[in-house]
């Protein structure tokens, strides 16, 4: 078989795919007409939960979410806690405690989980999506399904996505789509635009600002962006495509996806920059995304299907993205043919 044509289960499991993603989204009961808008949406108010144990876990998923390192960052004093391997906050990334539109938001996680997750080629819940986060953003271990932790990150989405019906389309989701330069992104004008837009805060050497000292738990002001105490060559943000979006309309701080400061070409350079810095290794990486026609064009591990490491790394991502709708087309076109070969059931 050619790279093009992997096994037949790989085309079995791609009919599979389309059925059990329409089955969870909703589409195959009708799924919402009008899609959730989360930009001017009003965002759940704590304060008006009642005094009571569900409260309480909404809370400390609140807590766990803004003040991760202080919970079950390396540096708390309980050695049984240190989950996370680095002191980075869940917002971090998720900004606003969780909230901001096109900043990878958790309003309406809850509605459109259990999903399929082409990064195990699988149905994930939405534990399994925390703990995705846990070993990969957060450089850290998974924590126990039953542990209060998982519980309390759990409720605090679930609080978050009251009143998103299941299986909407959600507006303001995740983060907003851009078209990426059709050029090999260059960390080199990267530097120039870090230093010029981004060192400010994160700081010449990338190392972020520090509430405390090394050691407190109390984590950072303005979060490392690579070395020892960031995210690690797993998490979604140290693909570039996934990157450059986020930059583009989330940075410098104050950027909305309505008011962005930097152009399409400095957002996908000084990601590119971001990128090419040290930090923690993730193992086995190339077991991700096991099905291979799936992967992202951006993911810079091997096995590499559609172009060289260089460029799954940096780019041009267009060619490879038109190789990637080619091979989609042919294994459906395989799968497909396959069905209507097979002996009617009886």
């Amino acid at each position: 078989m050619n790279r093009l044509t992997p096994h037949p289960l790989v085309r079995t499991r791609l009919a599979w795919i389309a059925g059990a993603t329409a089955l969870l989204c909703g589409t195959a009961f009708g799924a919402p007409d009008a899609p959730v808008q989360l930009v001017g949406r009003e965002v759940p108010d704590l304060a008006k939960l009642p005094a009571g144990p569900q409260r309480d876990l909404v809370v400390y998923g609140q807590q766990l979410a803004t003040r991760t390192y202080a919970h079950v960052g390396p540096e708390v004093s309980d050695p049984r806690r240190r989950f996370s391997g680095n002191n980075l906050a869940c917002t971090s990334c998720h900004s606003a405690e969780a909230t901001k539109p096109y900043a990878m938001p958790w309003v309406g996680v809850s509605a459109v989980f259990p999903q399929y997750r082409a990064r195990e080629d699988d149905i994930s819940t939405v534990e399994d999506r925390v703990n995705g986060c846990m070993q990969r953003s957060m450089n850290g271990k998974p924590l126990p399904l039953d542990s209060r932790e998982m519980k309390a990150y759990v409720a605090y989405i679930a609080f978050l996505s009251q009143g998103v019906p299941v299986g909407a389309t959600i507006e303001g989701a995740g983060t907003m789509l851009s078209k990426m330069p059709n050029r090999r992104a260059s960390p080199e004008a990267g530097q120039v635009v870090y230093a010029a837009k981004c060192a400010v805060c994160h700081g010449p050497d990338g190392a972020g600002q520090r509430v405390g000292k090394p050691g407190d738990a109390q984590g950072y002001t303005f979060p490392p962006l690579w070395g020892a105490d960031s995210f690690n060559t797993g998490a979604g943000m140290n693909r570039l495509a996934m990157a450059t979006r986020f930059v583009k309309h989330n940075m410098p701080l104050g950027t909305t996806h309505l008011t962005p400061q930097l152009s399409d070409d400095e957002a996908y350079d000084v990601a590119a920059f971001m990128v090419s810095r040290p930090r923690p290794v993730k193992p086995q990486l190339e077991a991700d995304f096991p099905a291979r026609w799936n992967k992202p064009v951006d993911a810079a591990f091997p096995p590499y299907l559609l172009g060289s490491a260089d460029q799954h790394k940096y780019g041009p991502f267009p060619p490879l993205a038109e190789k990637q709708r080619l091979m989609a087309a042919e294994l459906k076109a395989a799968a497909a043919a396959e069905r209507a070969a097979a002996p009617p059931n009886r």
